[in-house]
């Protein structure tokens, strides 16, 4: 491998590191707005790999995002981190792998 493929390999490599989590959140379409991926981060409403994650993780490849909301559950698979912050919405839905939605049971009923 010559020296300037490596280096290619390298910053491809560091560009799929630095996707944040709220900016994959946003750009899968899993949350509409970046604000609102960052709030339910800091809520502790989104789980990665089944640990909670802040808005600044960084995504990877093979990760499972977990996202709580007041009456479901829905947990997705990543298949493809953008080394861009801009996909288009065909393009988004190929981003993750919908493992499970789950109905859950509203608190205090």
């Amino acid at each position: 491998m010559s020296r300037q493929t490596a280096s290619v390999l390298i910053t491809h490599h560091s560009l799929l590191d630095l996707m944040r989590l709220d900016l994959f959140l946003k750009l899968s379409r899993l949350c509409p707005r970046r604000t609102l991926a960052q709030e339910l981060c800091d809520a502790g409403l989104v789980l990665l790999n089944g640990r909670t994650a802040k808005s600044g993780h960084s995504v990877k490849v093979g990760d499972e995002i977990t996202i709580r909301r007041r009456d479901r559950e829905m947990t997705a698979r990543v298949l493809i981190a953008p080394a861009t912050s801009n996909v288009s919405r065909r393009e988004s839905s190929q981003l993750v792998e919908v493992v499970s939605k789950n109905r859950l049971e509203p608190l205090g009923e």
